[in-house]
């Protein structure tokens, strides 16, 4: 039997480098404020109001929930529960 992987779903598209890059980042845990928008700046070289636009914006992309979708489903949960929380 071969041991190769399946090959993925070419019907599936891909986001690029940077937002799989931003979709992986919140894969993390963070134990101490301020860690996370530090490690940011090192990261991705941009502020961390810029990473969460293109973040908020990767949660309304069907490929970035084809590509993370534990990650996305579980950020808009929290996204969507904030907005409810500020009626």
């Amino acid at each position: 039997m071969d041991s190769e992987e399946p090959a993925a779903d070419p019907a599936v598209a891909r986001p690029g480098a940077r937002e799989r890059a931003v979709l992986d980042f919140e894969l993390r845990q963070w134990k101490h404020a301020g860690a996370k928008e530090e490690a940011i700046r090192a990261r991705f070289g941009i502020s961390a109001t810029s990473y969460y636009q293109i973040l908020n914006a990767l949660l309304d992309d069907p490929d970035a929930l084809a590509y993370r979708p534990a990650v996305v489903t579980r950020l808009r949960r929290i996204r969507d529960a904030r907005r409810e929380a500020r009626g």
